[in-house]
């Protein structure tokens, strides 16, 4: 049975495949193959799908090289577009204005031979990713064309919104992806941001800030108001690092403004927290119910 009809699955056209800048909710059709990021400590280097998020906090803590990352190689994008296991196969890619994945997905379409590759750059990851891969593979799994996945995508993206904030600026400014955000922040370090991804440019933009971490999860929860309008339903996604009550904090705040009408929660994946650093609180957040359903209405 599909996720949101309770129909029996139809034959799919085409299969979904993304990226390691997925992080994935038991809720969601988000069960698609994945082209892994690797966390790289020095000389020590673990693929994303290798090293736990325990593994990862004791590394952060211990070890004193400073982590970088490094997208999927065009042969593990062929390696999960061959696992797909389709002979027409869509890409979903973080977003562009983070990461490279998005050419090296490019790369393996000439490897991977007897298989249409589409790409689609989400705009964005983590969370807000995974809203768009359940659009794409509930598409897929009932029977849609991949046309119309890459419509229920793109109506996603545009109404879902990724906001976050982290206890600490050091790990970002070490990987030297501060960018705007500093640069809005007036250098005032000790500030705790809400961090979004821009939608025009796909590259993190600071929308607010706060004067200690308790009052960044405030102002996130805030920003998701400011956004929707308080009493809107909302589909919420959050996200944790090395805190799970952080993201229980934040859900009871939005209850007390909004129906929510799905929320799930999961922790940041090792990729993402090398650049957060160990403790970070985030949402994707969308207004009422998916495009489908609306469709249906």
């Amino acid at each position: 049975m599909t996720q949101e009809t309770g129909k029996p699955p139809q034959k799919q056209h085409f299969a979904v495949a993304t990226d390691g800048g997925l992080d994935a909710f038991e809720g969601l059709n988000n069960a698609v193959p994945v082209a892994p990021f690797s966390v790289n400590f020095g000389d020590k280097s673990f693929r994303t799908d290798e090293i736990s998020r325990a593994d990862l906090f004791r590394e952060l803590e211990t070890n004193p090289q400073h982590p970088t990352s490094s997208q999927p190689t065009p042969q593990e994008w062929a390696d999960a577009i061959r696992e797909a296991g389709s002979p027409q196969v869509l890409a979903v890619t973080i977003s562009a204005g983070l990461s490279g994945s998005r050419n090296a997905a490019d790369q393996a379409k000439s490897v991977v031979e007897g298989i249409e590759v589409r790409l689609h750059d989400s705009g964005t990851l983590s969370a807000a990713q995974a809203f768009q891969v359940h659009a794409v593979q509930t598409a897929a799994m009932q029977g849609e064309s991949l046309e119309r996945a890459l419509e229920w995508a793109r109506a996603v993206q545009k109404e879902t919104e990724l906001y976050f904030t982290i206890e600490t600026l050091e790990y970002l400014r070490r990987g030297g992806r501060i960018g705007r955000v500093q640069a809005t922040l007036g250098g005032l370090l000790n500030l705790k941001p809400v961090i979004t991804v821009d939608k025009a440019t796909g590259a993190y933009t600071n929308v607010s800030r706060a004067r200690s971490y308790k009052g960044g999860i405030e102002a996130v929860g805030q920003q998701v108001t400011r956004t929707y309008g308080e009493g809107t339903p909302l589909r919420v996604g959050l996200l944790f690092g090395s805190v799970r009550e952080d993201a229980d904090v934040l859900l009871e705040q939005l209850k007390g403004r909004h129906p929510i009408v799905w929320s799930g929660a999961v922790g940041i994946n090792p990729v993402l927290n090398v650049h957060t650093g160990p403790r970070a609180l985030g949402v994707a957040a969308a207004p009422g119910k998916w495009p489908w359903e609306r469709e249906n209405q």
